[in-house]
């Protein structure tokens, strides 16, 4: 107990030293006002959901619904949101293991920290309304109690599930097919057959939990332990095998993109930005990870009824053209960071290199834009609609991380994945969220005044008006970043490993 003590210690020690604390500060607060602001969604839809159930299903009791139908959605929906927001736990593993300290102990104090998470208690804004209304009239107050200690335990084992899943998706692809295969499968099997047993299931889970039957919860805290073991035995020969430094040195083919030569510098900046994403390790993992849910999203929105509706249209063309911006762009200049140096021994190297990552990206849109196409064929969205979202990521979304080239100044490891340290400040955490919230709140407040055309319209104007004056924008954050690069330059070399 001691050494996770000790262990905690470090970590909040690790938080005031970082780079980016004073700035994180701020991001905190903001950051706080976004969340409360998320938690009233969520109250409302529980509380929505508890009449709305009533309504729908007059035979079954709103909880009943909940739990043999919506929970295991929420739960899919928990591992998505986890996806942009959550990292695997692994935060300074390398200096511990340096030291007399048994890694199976840091692992643990990872894996802890992780379950003790305040993400875990997010939903309950959700179930705490919906448990009120719908389960006090038959059992009481212990009910609520009960049945929310079951849901927040179903979190966490959902917690420690995603964490092994992204784990052994980040070495090899094709275990995506792992949840994919295990979420998909239990919503299919809860519709078919008919009468399906597992249905009847989580029906019966629900009750469980609701009646404080104890077999539930020892149930349900069996497949944590048994998750938390499995995490544990992979992440300890993972970290192993990254230490050991074994890469596979044979180079079987050597892109040069020589088209890029006749751009000039910001084509050489273009070059060296497609060959960090494409050769290494961390950057690649992200951009495959990225591909698939944007495929994943608009195979579901073009050929499935899943999100039909304007919002739920709304939320997946967001998600696909700002999930590339979230994971690479949030973190811009801290790939860099690796080799600052050199960079800053040219002249007006930098503001090519942001006019080289603008454009690349820019143009990396018109992939989530070209997999919009049959939902367009299929009326699922409209065209207008599709240049709306694209020029307004290309534009204010992209603006708004380019602000984060001025004060980023930890490093970001290339290769390293299990043992490198948990690289997402406060303040990227807060962009991330205003990228992702901030459209999908002005989409609803400007379509319930105007209606969808007009509102297309206006996201389209204000997009446009961004890309257009991006030349401006670019070199105003050039110029600022010059003025803190000595302060920059200090926190990269500082937080390389």
């Amino acid at each position: 107990m001691m050494i996770l003590n000790e262990l905690r210690k470090h970590g909040r020690l690790a938080a005031k030293r970082h780079p980016m604390y004073e700035k994180n500060k701020v991001a905190k607060i903001l950051g706080y006002v976004m969340g409360a602001f998320w938690a009233g969604y969520l109250i409302f839809f529980g509380t929505t959901f508890a009449f709305g159930f009533s309504d729908m299903v007059p035979n079954r009791e709103p909880y009943h619904v909940m739990n043999a139908v919506v929970l295991i959605f929420i739960l899919a929906l928990d591992f998505l949101l986890r996806v942009p927001l959550q990292k695997t736990p692994t935060q300074e593993v390398k200096p511990y293991l340096l030291l007399p300290v048994k890694r199976i102990r840091v692992i643990d104090f990872l894996l802890i920290r992780s379950g003790l998470s305040l993400f875990n208690l997010f939903w309950l804004f959700l179930f705490v309304p919906f448990s009120f209304i719908t389960i006090t009239k038959f059992f009481g107050i212990s009910g609520v109690i009960t049945y929310l200690i079951g849901i927040l335990l179903l979190i966490i084992a959902n917690n420690y599930w995603y964490l092994l899943c992204r784990t052994l998706i980040n070495e090899r692809i094709w275990w995506l097919l792992l949840p994919i295969a295990f979420y998909g499968g239990i919503g299919c099997l809860l519709f078919i057959p008919e009468d399906s047993p597992l249905f009847y299931f989580f029906m019966d889970l629900g009750d469980g939990y609701i009646q404080g039957n104890i077999f539930y919860f020892l149930g349900t805290i069996l497949v944590i332990m048994l998750l938390w073991l499995i995490n544990r035995k992979i992440m300890s020969g993972l970290i192993y095998a990254e230490l050991a430094k074994v890469d596979d040195t044979q180079i079987q083919h050597v892109s040069e993109y020589k088209f890029f030569e006749r751009y000039g510098e910001v084509g050489e900046y273009m070059r060296l930005e497609l060959k960090m994403l494409l050769r290494n390790r961390r950057c690649k993992g992200a951009l495959r990870n990225i591909s698939i849910v944007i495929v994943a999203f608009s195979a579901a929105l073009s050929f499935s009824s899943i999100y039909d509706g304007n919002l739920m249209t709304s939320f997946i063309c967001v998600y696909n053209f700002a999930v590339f911006g979230m994971i690479i762009l949030s973190q811009i200049m801290s790939f860099e960071g690796n080799y600052i140096d050199g960079l800053m021994s040219r002249k007006e190297s930098i503001m090519s290199l942001l006019k080289a990552k603008y454009y690349t990206y820019s143009i990396g849109e018109i992939i989530p834009f070209i997999l919009m196409i049959p939902a367009i064929i299929m009326n699922k969205l409209t065209l207008l609609g599709a240049f709306a979202w694209f020029f307004y990521t290309i534009g204010f979304i992209y603006f708004c991380f380019f602000q984060l080239a001025v004060y980023n100044k930890q490093t970001v490891p290339l290769n390293e994945k299990v043992t490198s340290r948990q690289n997402n400040s406060a303040i990227q955490m807060l962009v991330n969220f205003g990228a992702f919230g901030v459209p999908l709140i002005l989409y609803s407040l400007l379509n319930a005044l105007w209606g969808e055309t007009i509102t297309y319209t206006i996201l389209l104007v204000i997009g446009i008006g961004f890309t257009l004056t991006s030349p401006l924008w670019i070199k105003n954050v050039y110029h600022r970043f010059m003025k803190r690069r000595y302060e920059n330059m200090e926190g990269f070399r500082d937080s390389r490993q």
